[in-house]
């Protein structure tokens, strides 16, 4: 039945940095804002695997903001279990989407075949969440949307995209509903940084009555990008002089992009040695060559000047391994290099394996340059745990571990208080999600008493009137 007012529930991203979905019921509609996995912690990772909160089937539209798997990453399975309505995105969302989803699925299989020959799994047979199948037939049902471009998401409920600068492609979004007291929603999405090297920094949102804003970093600020840069050099120069190997583990969706961009400053700079840069994820390389595409197309999500001296992603001794054996043989190796490899919070994918082999020794470094969630091994490195399981073994951690939070594509607490202030109109209320409990009070106290507005954060499951 639906509501007789239009309701906003919060499906996920509410008490903690992933699963980000969004339901908006109207009384004529029903529409979910991003369709994403929760990462991290066993009991957030096993919502995965439980019925979706709603039938697909009784869903509209899906409006997805931006391709990271946090926020696009489930629609293959919604899709498999009955949703056959448009997954609205923009065509860079699209086009990631393209390489993010199959891959997952792939990935899904390969660990789920790795467990049973291993037999390290609980579950047996372990199974894929999904499969590389149903990525393909969830990818059917996107429809590209252009930038600002007001367009009919759901009878009577109305979509606009807008950049937020936070990864190739990614939006926020302006949900527009009608009725007799017409109601204007604005979602943050994860907003970007106004320093990021390759894109211009979020559009400021449109006049709204309410905003949904992320508070991934809402109790910090990003340090100093040249402080960052420093100590980024700092640690590879010490890590190559004792003769030891880097290894990043970096979403393979922009945050590759931009460690490669500050490798190749720092290299043709001098301030470290020129050192081979494995790039070993075939899903970095697939969204590696979009963004060289948008470049070579002059995107206008790009800054100026941006390529304008040569591929700015290639630090000078670039080498793409895409097949197993390619990299494998990085295992191998031990002169001095550097390994960039998926997943960022070091959650699966190849650069479990190059852990696994870099730990123990106390030569090497990992360095974390962005946002770790709680529950993942990023964390537990981060947190100073010194054994990690990894691919059903537990291994020593011996290497030197250095966190960069100012590399994070995601917004500090001054960017994201700022973008708020930058509204046309300011909204009556604000709900904070997408954050950890510390850093999403941090951003509500901090919107009542900087901004003077109402704001409260986000409960997992709440259901709120915005009539």
């Amino acid at each position: 039945m639906r509501p007789g007012v239009p309701i906003l529930q919060f499906l996920g991203a509410a008490g903690t940095v992933t699963g980000s979905r969004f339901l908006v019921e109207t009384p004529r509609a029903r529409v979910l804002v991003d369709c994403g996995l929760f990462q991290g912690l066993k009991a957030l990772r096993l919502r995965n695997w439980a019925p979706f909160p709603v039938d697909p089937r009784s869903l509209d539209a899906v409006l997805v903001t931006h391709a990271h798997v946090d926020h696009v990453g489930y629609t293959p399975a919604l899709v498999r279990d009955g949703f056959r309505g448009e997954i609205l995105a923009t065509a860079n969302t699209h086009a990631l989407a393209r390489i993010v989803l199959p891959d997952g699925g792939r990935l899904q299989e390969e660990d789920a075949a790795y467990a049973n020959r291993k037999g390290f799994s609980k579950h047996t047979p372990a199974l894929p969440l999904f499969t590389e199948e149903d990525a393909w037939r969830a990818l059917e049902r996107f429809r590209e949307v252009a930038w600002e471009r007001r367009l009919e998401a759901a009878p009577g409920v109305y979509a606009t995209f807008r950049p937020s600068g936070h990864i190739l492609g990614a939006a926020t979004v302006t949900l527009e509903i009608e009725g007799s007291a017409p109601r204007t929603l604005v979602f943050s999405g994860d907003l970007g940084r106004s320093a990021h090297p390759l894109l211009r920094p979020p559009a400021p949102p449109s006049s709204a009555d309410a905003v949904v804003i992320e508070s991934t970093y809402g109790d910090r600020e990003h340090e100093d990008e040249a402080a960052a840069t420093r100590r980024l050099a700092d640690a590879i120069a010490r890590t190559a002089a004792r003769g030891g190997m880097v290894v990043i583990p970096a979403f393979a969706v922009d945050r590759t992009e931009v460690i490669l961009f500050h490798l190749r400053e720092l290299m043709r700079s001098g301030r470290v040695p020129e050192l081979p840069v494995y790039v070993d994820s075939p899903m970095a390389l697939a969204a590696l060559a979009v963004y060289r595409q948008a470049l070579a197309a002059h995107d206008p999500e790009l800054r100026d000047g941006v390529g304008a001296d040569g591929d700015p992603f290639d630090p000078g001794h670039l080498i793409e391994a895409r097949e197993v054996a390619e990299s494998l043989a990085i295992n191998a190796q031990r002169f001095p290099s550097v390994i960039v490899s998926a997943s960022g919070m070091a959650t699966g994918g190849r650069v479990l394996h190059h852990l696994a082999q870099r730990l123990p020794d106390p030569r090497n470094t990992v360095i974390l340059p962005g946002f770790q969630a709680e529950g993942t091994r990023g964390r537990s490195l981060l947190e100073g745990q010194r054994t990690l399981k990894l691919l059903g073994r537990y291994v020593p951690v011996r290497a030197e571990i250095v966190e960069i939070g100012a590399f994070s594509v995601h917004a500090g607490r001054s960017e994201l208080l700022a973008w708020l202030r930058g509204a046309s109109r300011q909204p009556e209320s604000v709900l904070v999600v997408h954050g950890e409990a510390k850093a999403a009070e941090a951003l509500r106290a901090g919107v009542e008493g900087e901004l003077g507005l109402a704001a409260a954060v986000a409960r997992d499951g709440e259901r709120v009137r915005i009539d």
